[in-house]
């Protein structure tokens, strides 16, 4: 399988650029050191790291239909995210992703305002 953890926008999972970012011999995706989420708590960003990774290679049906369990999980174990560190997570991810997770992200981002429909 091809190493995706290494190539910002290659069609792998999003954000995981971990060649030129702080920490990068740590392994996790590049957007986890991004400014942008550093005020976020570690086990939160776990979560989202989980939730993507889990997420990657799902259709935008299969996505939504995946992030209701997962919220559910989040809501058991006391995780709510601010408005702001969604917005924060989702611009830190954003950054290091290709263009075509940039259209899936945005596709599911529209759909979750939709309310699902």
């Amino acid at each position: 399988m091809e190493n995706i953890r290494n190539n910002p926008g290659n069609g792998g999972s999003p954000g995981h650029d971990s060649t030129n970012t702080p920490g990068s011999g740590s392994g996790k995706p590049a957007w986890m050191s991004d400014p942008l989420v550093k005020e976020i708590p570690a086990k939160k960003l776990q979560f989202l790291e989980e939730l993507f990774a889990q997420g990657q290679g799902k259709s935008q049906k299969e996505m939504m239909a995946y992030l209701m369990p997962a919220m559910k999980r989040a809501k058991k174990e006391n995780l709510t995210f601010t408005p702001q560190e969604v917005s924060a997570a989702i611009a830190a991810i954003k950054k290091y992703s290709s263009e075509e997770e940039l259209k899936k992200i945005d596709k599911i981002l529209e759909k979750s305002r939709q309310g699902g429909k």
